[in-house]
């Protein structure tokens, strides 16, 4: 089980402000099983229902809430986030070979990449039939445009695997489209459909994207700093997979000659015991520490953008989550 993180109880109020809204959305979610063939119905019912965060549709409903009333529209919202984000973890799963998600197996775990690959594929699909639901194109074309972007950014990071040419401004491009981009649209429509106004609109994209990119940060420092019995899922896999993450970029700015030479090629070969050697190159090299004041960074700016729109309760509720993330970052590397 992921271990108790302290001092979330602002973040537990946000949750208290729109837990009706929830509870509804987790409804709707467990509902979505039943709208597939009853012989795929089961393989639904197993990856939707897991729980965890939930944060695009806490941030779907506080974006709602920021700019006007919750409706069952910004309900709606959740749940369309929320299928694209488990669609993208059952792909994600299969790519990185990993067993655990959520103290449980995954989807390919059980069942094998080939049913899991279509099991993410349905997802993605259903969540855009129920986007279609509402009958206006800008909602459908920004949850389309979304997906995009999130599969965009997921082919370009596989494209880029064990490149060590790989640039921070090509990585930072990467997360926001395959990250950041669903939190944004989150937050964006969130506040269109309370028909707000189109500065407070863009603020809270705005927000959602610079949350997005700090969450992924986050994630990436977890995979290399974190332990798979703290935390409930199979980590590591960025190195065995060659996926170069802002920890892995920064340590590369610092060593010269034979160490660099040596840190080089640990991370394109995969020898034996090449991981051990990296993690402990790693810890000594402090990066994960850099990068985690890069997200820390991020937050600051998104708490910016909220303060440039009119303050209530759930306005103060997206600040509980930007400082929910910092919390996470600091609890890593305590």
């Amino acid at each position: 089980m992921a271990k108790a993180v302290p001092g979330l109880a602002r973040f537990a109020d946000a949750l208290e402000l729109i837990n009706p809204h929830l509870i509804s959305v987790e409804e709707r979610i467990r509902a979505q099983a039943l709208e597939f063939d009853p012989a795929i119905e089961g393989y639904v019912s197993y990856v939707s229902n897991k729980g965890g965060k939930r944060l695009r549709p806490v941030l779907a409903l506080l974006a709602g809430g920021a700019s006007g009333e919750i409706t069952s529209g910004h309900v709606d919202l959740a749940v369309v986030v929320e299928l694209i984000h488990v669609a993208t973890l059952v792909h994600d799963d299969i790519m990185d070979g990993a067993d655990i998600r959520r103290d449980q197996p995954t989807a390919n775990a059980k069942w094998g990449n080939s049913l899991s690959v279509l099991l993410g594929d349905c997802l993605f699909a259903h969540a855009l039939r129920l986007a279609a639901a509402y009958g206006d194109p800008t909602i459908c074309l920004r949850i389309a445009d979304a997906s995009a972007e999130v599969c965009s950014g997921e082919i370009i990071q596989t494209q880029r695997r064990y490149d060590l040419n790989l640039t921070t401004e090509e990585y930072y491009r990467v997360i926001e489209m395959k990250t950041a981009a669903l939190f944004a649209v989150a937050c964006e429509l969130g506040a269109y459909i309370s028909k707000a106004d189109q500065k407070v609109i863009d603020a809270l994209k705005a927000f959602g994207s610079k949350i997005g990119v700090a969450y992924q940060i986050y994630d990436d420092c977890l995979d290399l700093a974190g332990t798979e019995e703290e935390f409930g899922k199979t980590l590591g896999t960025d190195i065995r997979k060659g996926k170069f993450t802002l920890p892995i970029l920064l340590m590369l700015q610092g060593p010269e000659g034979a160490e660099l030479e040596r840190l080089r090629a640990l991370l394109v070969s995969g020898e034996e015991g090449g991981e051990a050697e990296l993690r402990e190159m790693i810890r000594k090299s402090g990066s994960v520490t850099a990068a985690a004041q890069v997200a820390e960074k991020l937050i600051a700016e998104a708490s910016q953008e909220l303060a440039s729109i009119p303050s209530n309760r759930y306005v103060e509720g997206l600040q509980a989550i930007a400082n929910h993330v910092g919390v996470l970052i600091k609890a890593l590397l305590a």
